[in-house]
């Protein structure tokens, strides 16, 4: 969902420049950070944000550059008329001013013009009716450039999960590979215990008592279900248009399973692979929040 677009709109008093940024998030959060853009357009530009981003943190910004003649002042000559007479006023009460009109223009004009109200901006509406086809048009390119941004993204994010999903399958094959030698290692600490304690079991029960321990250690239901959260995350993936909320409940299943084969190895070697497994699981869960 991360992305950044930018675009610029010419209008006749200057140059509009929108730029658009997305973050993560689970839903669509639009902040229009400009007071440039007309206020009966703001739901129609939200709604289309939406639309389009469907998801993340967007905010929207509005930099407006005005022409040179677009930005000039203008004199409030009211105004400065006024202040110049207050300022005669002011010189003539002051003690040793014989000519108080002397040398007025020159000492006071650079003073004058710093006063408030005296010289102001022009302000004009940026945004107009006539101008606001163009600003559309700005916004729509900046869109599309975001969409093109997540596009690029999507793909090496595609690349890097799916990768890492089958990274998480060939590792559960070493899993598969140590699996007898962990059942014969369980069954070998047994009998020594027995050995090391005196104690002479009843073979019969024994082998039941021996079964029933061994079937609590089974992974193979773990191994069928992780199979299967693997294989329905790549068909997920590949399938549904926006599946990134529907890929972090398969994370969810996919961790629990790896979860309980660590819980039952009694297997270095096995505890080694989980521990990989884990790891590239959490890889895929940061990355799944940037799919939408």
């Amino acid at each position: 969902m991360t992305g950044y677009g930018k675009a610029e709109a010419l209008l006749a008093a200057g140059k509009l420049t929108v730029e658009i940024r997305s973050l993560n998030a689970k839903n669509a959060e639009i902040s229009l950070k400009t007071s440039l853009l007309p206020k009966d357009r703001e739901m129609e530009v939200r709604r289309m944000l939406s639309e389009r981003l469907r998801r993340g943190t967007i905010d929207l910004f509005l930099n407006w550059e005005p022409n040179a003649g677009a930005s000039a002042r203008a004199l409030n000559l009211d105004a400065a008329r006024a202040y110049y007479s207050q300022l005669l006023e002011l010189r003539r009460s002051l003690p040793g001013c014989t000519d108080p009109e002397e040398g007025t223009p020159d000492t006071l004009l650079a003073a004058l013009l710093r006063l408030p109200d005296v010289a102001d901006a022009k302000k004009a509406e940026v945004i107009g009716e006539a101008e606001w086809p163009l600003v559309a048009k700005a916004i729509d390119e900046a869109v599309a450039m975001l969409e093109h941004f997540r596009e690029t993204e999507g793909a090496a994010l595609y690349r890097d999960v799916t990768a890492r999903v089958q990274s998480i399958l060939d590792l559960y094959e070493e899993v598969d590979k140590y699996d007898p030698e962990r059942i014969e290692t369980v069954k070998a600490r047994i009998l020594k215990n027995l050995e090391n304690l005196g104690v002479k079991a009843d073979k019969e029960r024994f082998e039941q008592e021996l079964v029933y321990y061994i079937e609590k250690l089974d992974i193979n239901e773990e191994r069928v279900r992780l199979r299967q959260h693997c294989r329905y995350f790549l068909e997920t993936i590949d399938t549904e248009p926006e599946p990134g909320k529907k890929l972090g409940f398969i994370i969810q299943e996919m961790g629990r399973e790896i979860n309980t084969t660590g819980s039952k190895a009694n297997h270095a070697l096995i505890q080694k692979a989980v521990v990989r497994m884990k790891d590239e699981l959490e890889k895929i869960r940061e990355q799944s929040l940037n799919i939408l």
